[in-house]
């Protein structure tokens, strides 16, 4: 067998081939807009890149994708983010930067820890006196949701 052949045990994610098969095509095609795609996170800095995108690369105009108030505070420093691409770039390629808004992606919520035997038997106790009903199952619920949470903590 020859060069480049690796064995990857198991299925690979679709998501891991789309890259490899993109590049040469992006590459040839738009060279300029590959190129930021590929280092916007260098260019601009992790937390801008987190709540941006460039789309468009067109006759020195770039399109970038951003969510909310980030349209603002980029238009600020739209100066300076032009002199960072085109230092990436090497060459005076954008001229000019035009920002559309878009939905902020959603944060995936955390994993709430699930009550153990011991907890679900110390709410249990602590509302076994109080009468069936809306009130008793609110107390129950706050009850094991604090003491789960205490015993998350403990154990970090």
């Amino acid at each position: 067998m020859g060069g480049d052949w690796r064995f990857v045990h198991g299925p690979r994610p679709i998501a891991a081939l789309i890259p490899a098969v993109t590049r040469p095509a992006l590459r040839r095609a738009v060279p300029g807009a590959y190129q930021l795609l590929e280092a916007w996170s260098g260019i601009v800095g992790p937390a801008l890149a987190e709540v941006t995108l460039p789309k468009r690369l067109s006759r020195g105009s770039l399109t970038i994708a951003c969510a909310g108030p980030v349209a603002m505070e980029l238009q600020h420093l739209s100066n300076e983010l032009i002199g960072r691409i085109n230092r990436h770039l090497g060459a005076q390629t954008v001229h000019r930067v035009r920002f559309t808004q878009t939905l902020a992606p959603r944060a995936v919520p955390p994993a709430k820890p699930r009550p153990t035997p011991a907890v679900e038997r110390a709410v249990d106790e602590a509302v076994a006196g109080l009468p069936e009903g809306p009130l008793r199952d609110a107390l129950a619920a706050l009850g094991r949701a604090v003491l789960t949470e205490a015993a998350a903590r403990s154990r970090s």
